[in-house]
Order: structure tokens, then sequence, then C-alpha cells
């Protein structure tokens, strides 16, 4: 599968009658800035508008929404087919499932962009979801955690996919430091989250819906609401405990979500076409690896591979591992050719760039034929803000460099080294004096020997190391490889 057919055979959910889109945005929504959820953005079941036709019961609207006629309708081959014959789970005895499958079908722009992005992963996801015997209703849960965005974040410092909080992802073995995290790779943390679900319906005696509330709230909030109903002699079925607004919903989002992918005509909706096979491949590296630089190998734009590798979150792999990455299917033979043919020197290229009083991210980004995005996705930024004596890695791979760029940059970074000044390098995650080394192409023993340092010593993060680059410094003080 072509990474251009895929774009171009991949069109938007669209609504058949006419619909109109409430002021909205998606479901992961109540955890972040950019969307409300649905829970949060829909009127009140008494505010609702509706036709007297059960068929188009629908949340009245503004503007109409006008059917196109080009849409990729759904066929008994694509990925929504293979979904609905693993649909098992019971149905929720809910009046909101129905309105929240309303909204849904009342925003079609939401579900455009939501379903162009799940294109990406559902594959991967529904693969797994089936392999564990598990119900495909399973597959459609980031739809309601993150709207399927990778790099999704929550004010409750939840992340990805399946909107991890740090400690559960500890708990279930995702590793997350300066490089890498994996709570935002889409293999791991897939495995992660059915692993945690799979616990959680053990817990509760098979009952997926009490599940489900639990993956939301936590399994202790929801242990108590069903010791209190008891007590009070009221059902202990998720439908009947007393939870906050946002589990209170979370559920009947999901069985909203199942019912539109079950039965679109009921709804009006067609659903795009999703191919039922694999989107990406996954390819060992052997090393730290530059996304820019598989990027260009294989001929694929860097925001799209970055959005099947979102845990890489310094524009490149971690240099102690994993040492691998996903492309997209058709890509994988050209990037093992690539990788076969590049020299070890060329897998990471970056220039430092220490910040300076009165300098700024647009600037910076400007000097150097980069983007703002670029600089801010290579050193982990959330705001434009910088510091005084910030040092920026600046991945000259993202975007190609004008030679008196390149120049510039490397007369900047050398000037003080060919007038007999050390450099002075401070010292970041991954750094080993071997490292180190080879970045300035000075001997090892040398630079602990300048740093009245043992070869044996701990480096600290933020530690401050001098280095004489002599008469000569090389290109290697400006285009880095930090392999350490």
């Amino acid at each position: 599968m072509r990474w251009q057919k895929i774009k171009q055979q991949v069109l938007p959910v669209v609504v058949l009658l006419t619909l109109a889109g409430c002021a909205t945005s998606s479901p992961e929504t109540a955890k972040t800035a950019s969307e409300p959820t649905p829970a949060q953005a829909a009127p009140a079941a008494g505010d609702l508008n509706v036709t007297s036709s059960p068929a188009t019961a629908l949340i009245e609207s503004d503007k109409p929404i006008e059917t196109k006629p080009d849409v990729a309708t759904s066929n008994d081959s694509d990925i929504w087919a293979r979904l609905r014959k693993g649909f098992t789970m019971k149905p929720l005895d809910s009046p909101l499932v129905e309105r929240e499958a309303r909204w849904f079908a009342n925003n079609p722009e939401y579900m455009q962009r939501m379903m162009e992005r799940a294109r990406l992963y559902l594959y991967y996801i529904a693969d797994e979801v089936e392999k564990r015997g598990m119900p495909m209703e399973i597959a459609l849960l980031p739809a309601i955690e993150s709207a399927y965005k990778p790099h999704a974040y929550s004010r409750a410092r939840a992340v990805g996919l399946w909107q991890f909080m740090p400690g559960t992802g500890r708990l279930y073995g995702l590793k997350a430091n300066w490089w890498y995290d994996g709570r935002r790779d889409v293999q791991a943390s897939t495995q992660a989250a059915l692993d945690y679900l799979e616990k959680l319906y053990n817990d509760f005696d098979g009952d997926w819906h009490l599940a489900l509330a639990a993956y939301n709230a936590g399994e202790g909030k929801i242990g108590r609401m069903m010791k209190y109903n008891e007590r009070k002699g009221k059902s202990t079925e998720y439908q009947h405990l007393k939870l906050k607004r946002e589990t209170v919903h979370y559920v009947p989002k999901l069985m909203a979500m199942v019912s539109i992918v079950a039965d679109p005509a009921k709804y009006g909706v067609q659903l795009a076409s999703i191919p039922d096979e694999p989107y990406f491949t996954r390819v060992e590296t052997g090393s730290q690896i530059d996304l820019g630089v598989v990027a260009k190998l294989v001929d694929v734009s860097i925001d799209d591979l970055h959005n099947i590798n979102p845990g890489y979150t310094r524009w490149a792999t971690d240099p102690n591992g994993p040492h691998h990455l996903l492309v997209p299917a058709d890509k994988k033979d050209a990037l093992i050719a690539g990788l076969s043919n590049l020299p070890e020197e060329e897998r990471v290229q970056w220039l430092h760039h220490v910040v300076k009083r009165g300098d700024n991210l647009h600037e910076i980004a400007r000097r150097y034929g980069v983007t703002v995005p670029v600089v801010r996705t290579a050193n982990n930024l959330r705001s434009n803000l910088l510091r005084s004596g910030q040092d920026l890695l600046i991945p000259i791979s993202a975007r190609p460099l004008k030679p008196e760029v390149i120049r510039t940059a490397y007369r900047a970074s050398t000037s003080r080294a060919v007038h007999g000044e050390p450099v002075i390098h401070r010292v970041r995650r991954g750094d080993t004096l071997s490292s180190i080394a080879r970045r300035y192409n000075v001997v090892v023993g040398q630079l602990a020997k300048w740093n009245l340092m043992q070869m044996s010593d701990v480096l600290r993060l933020g530690q401050k190391l001098k280095i004489w680059t002599g008469g000569a410094p090389t290109a290697s003080i400006e285009v880095s490889t930090p392999n350490g």
C-alpha cells in the first residue's frame, strides 16, 4: 500500500442528511485545552431540539452540511467490517448512548479529522485486540481517550493515544526519559493499555462496562462506589454508580461510537473506507537514528513519520534504545537498503545553539533554516519561552539548510576554539565521555584530563566540560552525532 494512495483513498466521514456541526472538539478534550469533549459541548438532554422522526432525530444546525459526491464508502473488506464482526460487548442500558451518538453524527468535521488520524493506527490496534480475544469495541477506545491523537497531552499529564498517566505508565512497563516516552509509542502504549484493560476486566468479574469505567476513573474509585451502592441496597452496575460527570459519559461515548460503526446508515453517516491491512511496519535500526534522515531515505514527510513514531520526543531515537522505527509498510525495503549504505556519522545531524539574551525561537529557527515546531519538538519545549544559557538542539536533517547557513553556524561555533579558548559543553541525558569526545573530534583520555576526571567518573546532567579543539576544529563541532 503506497503512502500517497492511502492519502487519496481515505476521505472524510460525512453526513448524508443535512446536518450541522455544533461548536465542539475532541473527546480527548476534557483533558486537553484544544477541543472540548462531546460531554462538555453537547447540550443537556432537556435542551436538545430534535425532529419527530427517529431517523432524523439530530440536533438542529445553523448551516447545512452537503453530501460530498466523491466520498469513499465502507465495504465488506475494510477495517469497519472486521470491527463489526468482533463486537461482543453487551449493550449499555442508558439514554446517554443515543445522545452521544447524535453528537458524533452532528459533528462531521470532528469525525472527519478523527478518522483521518485513525487510519494510521486502527489496523494495528484491531489486530492486537483480536489476538487477545478481546471485544473489538476496545479498538475504538482511543477515539474516546484521545480522538486518535498520538501527541495528545492532558492537563492531568496523561499522554498518547491511550492517555496514560506517568505512574500507570511506569506500572505497565512504559519507559520514559529525555529522548523517549513509551506512553506515546503506538505499539508499546497499545500493549500496555490492553494489559491494563484485561486486568481490570478480571478484577471486575468479567464486566466490561465496569472495567472501562475503572480505566477512566481508577479501580479504587469504582470499587468504593460499588460498595457504597451495596450498603444502600442498590445495583452495582456501571450506570447506577454515583460517579463524576466525565466517567458517567465515558462508557456511553464508547458505545455511541460502536453504534455508529455498527450501523452508520441509522445515523445518516458514511464511514470513509480504511483498508484492513497494515499501515506501518517496524524496522530495527541497530543504533540511534535521526527521524529527519530516515524521512529523506524513504521519501516521507517528517511530520508523517513523526505521527507514527510519537514516542521519540527529540526528533531522534533514544541512543540507549529502543533501536527501531515504524515506517509506512511499503517503505520497509527502502529504509533497510538506505540504512545499510548510511555512514555512522550521518545517522544523526544536529547543530547546537546556546541561547543568548534577546534570542527567541522564531529568530533561532529562521537563522538555521528550520521551523519553530521543529525546534520545539527536538527540545521537548511546551512553550516558546527560552532562558539564557539554554542549550538547544537544531536538527538540520529536518529541513535543507543553505550552504551559507552551515558556514555561518560553523564559524559561530568554532570561533572561540580557533582563538585558543575552550568550548564549553553542558552534559545532557545520554552523554558519555566517549560520545562527547567523538562529537568534538578529540581523544577521550585528553578530555578527561582537561576536566580533572577519571575515565570511570559518572557525568552529571548540566555539568560543564572544557574542550580544547585546537587550531583546526572539524565540522563535528556543530554537526553532532549524539550516540552516547
